[in-house]
């Protein structure tokens, strides 16, 4: 017997679950490929791409697989590409950062060459891939990460990265004020419609394993002195303030699925794009569980996006980025 209200039969949730046609038209949350953004690592010296072991299916890539790759991710109807570079010297202050014939400098001149303005070119803007000593950037006669010796470096890395072609920079190392100083950078160098994608509530995770091993990082001890603790809610809401009032055009959360409360609040906070980064770790997790045949991939793949994209992110950082979009376009 159907239970009833007011007279009338019962509403039941379940017809609109009847069918996969059913359930895609009645979907409230879709991920979708364009808001999807696939980070890649670029390596200098090498003539084959070198597998991340960490992370299955990523690599370090040459020059010339990393213009493929491009060329595959705007094909899949992809959004954009963030590059990480690999260098092969490092030094205290990360020379080959602001170098115009570093290989970041030099990759994002290839990438736009590929696929000019079919897929938006993004370039991380940290000292951490470059330094001998694996932080984010200049130490001081201490030891401690010098905050404003950094920023100066950072406004180098960003005038070199524009002039390189890339269409946003995202400044990732958590110094105060980073957005405002690049921001006033790029202006002085004509680079007025580069876009800044603000790395602005980066936790200090335990999920960075792998992309540390991806980006050949020579870190001793941590970054727990300027990256954020994972315990605080609240000083994610004042790192969003500082960055849009310094000139953020787009904002972060890093990690995801940690963070998808302090998600969710940016996305009420703010009337600008609001991004997630799927971590390594994240990605690692996923895969080593698919491999050992504990879940199914392409399923648990698309329902972490879908998470993101159901806190309200509406752009989303994933190593799975030209795969998930095939799924998506598949529908």
């Amino acid at each position: 017997m159907s239970s009833t209200y007011g007279g009338f039969p019962a509403a039941r949730p379940r017809r609109l679950r009847t069918t996969a046609a059913m359930r895609r038209m009645v979907a409230e949350h879709r991920p979708r490929p364009s808001g999807l953004i696939l980070p890649a690592f670029v390596r200098e010296g090498i003539t084959e791409p070198v597998p991340v072991s960490s992370m299955p299916g990523v690599v370090q890539h040459t020059r010339d697989t990393l213009r493929k790759a491009a060329a595959e991710a705007a094909e899949a109807g992809v959004g954009g590409i963030m590059l990480f570079g690999v260098p092969e010297h490092k030094d205290a202050v990360g020379s080959q950062g602001t170098d115009p014939e570093g290989i970041l400098q030099v990759a994002l001149r290839d990438v736009r060459a590929e696929v000019g303005d079919e897929l938006v070119v993004m370039s991380d803007l940290c000292l951490d891939e470059y330094t001998d000593h694996g932080h984010c950037g200049v130490l001081d006669a201490r030891g401690r990460v010098d905050n404003d010796a950094t920023l100066e470096r950072y406004a180098e890395m960003a005038r070199v990265q524009a002039d390189a072609g890339a269409h946003v920079l995202g400044p990732s190392g958590m110094m105060d004020g980073q957005v405002g100083h690049v921001r006033r950078a790029l202006d002085e160098a004509g680079h007025q419609d580069v876009s800044l994608f603000a790395y602005t509530a980066k936790y200090a995770s335990a999920f960075y394993g792998p992309f540390r091993e991806a980006v050949g990082s020579s870190l001793k001890g941590d970054r727990n002195t300027y990256q954020q603790d994972p315990a605080n809610f609240r000083e994610s809401l004042r790192e969003l303030a500082l960055d849009l009032a310094e000139g953020a055009d787009m904002v972060m959360v890093k990690p995801g699925l940690p963070y998808l409360d302090v998600l969710r609040e940016f996305t009420r906070e703010v009337d600008v794009p609001v991004g997630v980064y799927q971590i390594s770790g994240e990605y690692a997790m996923v895969e080593a569980a698919a491999e050992k045949g504990w879940i199914e991939r392409e399923r648990a793949v698309l329902e972490t996006l879908t998470s993101f994209t159901r806190a309200g992110a509406s752009l989303i950082l994933t190593y799975w980025a030209t795969q998930a979009a095939g799924w998506l376009r598949r529908g």
